[in-house]
């Protein structure tokens, strides 16, 4: 993952736009916010689908998924919604690692710290 494929998430975490919960082990943004980021980064969209609440058919969540052809490397968005605000809960990744905006490369401890639990890997 080069600096420039983050470059915009950078620049969002800088202005308050994204920032890490650990009690969700997650992003808190606007999901267009973080694909707008992708894809100033040089990522194209090859996939995005949202789904909507059965109650009200306000959206419940979604994934974005893109490819930068000029480095093969994948980014992920996945968002659920929450109910009372604007930003969501978004688990971003780049080639299956998580994005971690403040170092400019995946955050190896959350990773180490899942498999830990019982999680993947």
């Amino acid at each position: 993952m080069s600096l420039a494929e983050v470059s915009g998430l950078v620049e969002l975490h800088d202005r308050g736009g994204l920032t890490w919960t650990e009690r969700e082990r997650a992003w808190v943004a606007v999901p267009d916010e973080v694909v707008n980021a992708f894809v100033r980064g040089g990522f194209e969209e090859c996939k995005r689908a949202t789904t909507t609440s059965r109650r009200d058919l306000r959206p419940a969540g979604g994934v974005w998924q893109g490819v930068n052809h000029a480095t093969g490397a994948v980014a992920s968005a996945i968002w659920v919604a929450r109910a009372t605000q604007q930003q969501a809960l978004v688990f971003i990744e780049i080639d299956g690692e998580l994005v971690d905006v403040n170092h400019g490369r995946p955050e190896s401890s959350v990773n180490a710290s899942y498999r830990d639990e019982g999680g993947e890997g």
